[in-house]
């Protein structure tokens, strides 16, 4: 069974695909300059892309409260912000080449510690940064 043509579905895509290029280039731009400001030692802790990730699982935390629970955003807010900016700034990719640099380093119990770390705190982050969205939220809301 052949799937059909639906010429209409990725000419409705282009903007969302325009929001997602246009944030990540600003949150990679972003995360770049963080490297430069706060360049990191080879075989030591990378606190840069740590503090990175950490603050962008905050952000996106606050976001999702946000746009999920207080406004309606328009459609490509979530597109641009969310998968754009915070994923561009966010680095996945860099975390795991610096657990295997550190690794390769025989920095065995920096490279877990840094793996764990930055897990638990990320989640923590987000967690962290939800609770207090709807906390300031609701007070506000007295």
């Amino acid at each position: 069974m052949q799937a059909q043509h639906r010429p209409g579905l990725m000419h409705d895509q282009w903007p969302v695909v325009a929001a997602v290029a246009v944030g990540g280039a600003g949150g990679a731009c972003a995360r770049y300059g963080a490297t430069l400001l706060w360049p990191q030692t080879p075989g030591h802790f990378p606190w840069t892309t740590f503090w990175v990730n950490i603050t962008g699982c905050a952000v996106i935390g606050v976001f999702m409260v946000v746009i999920t629970e207080v406004w309606a955003a328009h459609r490509l807010v979530r597109p641009f912000f969310g998968t754009g900016v915070l994923g561009g700034y966010t680095t996945f990719s860099t975390y795991a080449v610096e657990i295997r640099r550190l690794t390769d380093a025989h920095e065995a119990v920096t490279a877990f510690g840094y793996a764990a770390g930055t897990l638990a705190a990320a989640l923590a982050a987000v967690w962290s940064a939800a609770w207090a969205t709807r906390r300031a939220l609701a007070w506000r809301a007295r």
